[in-house]
């Protein structure tokens, strides 16, 4: 038997660093609540502690980063190591941006989640955040 959630899934967005082009995250924000899902949009200019202090609050199930600025492979591993710290262990962290192949492996093997690159359709990213949450959290 399927579970079912008392509640819709709840996904903190979020810009880190000096990347000012946001244009890509409010589109991901609303198609996710198109889509169904409760969204948080923290806006730019976050830092990594910012992102998961939001995310405890808010209660989140996944943390969605868009990264366009080149940093992935200090911003993803810096929240990986927060959100192991506060032991959230049931919180997907996923994104998307520029993230050249061999660094989206490399982060993989870290604990980020799938992570999409500019043009991938918003329905792929949804199905994604719905599914991983179905299997990894209980609500």
């Amino acid at each position: 038997m399927e579970k079912k959630s008392n509640r819709p899934i709840r996904v903190l967005v979020a810009k880190v660093g000096l990347d000012g082009h946001d244009r890509g995250a409010k589109i991901i924000a609303t198609s996710l609540r198109d889509a169904g899902m409760e969204v948080i949009y923290t806006g730019l200019r976050q830092t990594p502690e910012m992102v998961v202090q939001a995310a405890l609050q808010e209660d989140v199930d996944a943390i969605g980063i868009s990264i366009l600025s080149g940093a992935h492979m200090t911003v993803f591993p810096k929240i990986i190591q927060l959100m192991k710290e506060k032991e959230m262990d049931d919180v997907l962290l996923t994104g998307g941006g520029i993230i050249p192949d061999d660094d989206v492996k490399k982060l993989n093997e870290m604990g980020v989640g799938k992570l999409f690159a500019p043009g991938a359709a918003t329905t792929e990213i949804s199905n994604y955040i719905r599914e991983w949450v179905k299997a990894h959290r209980d609500f």
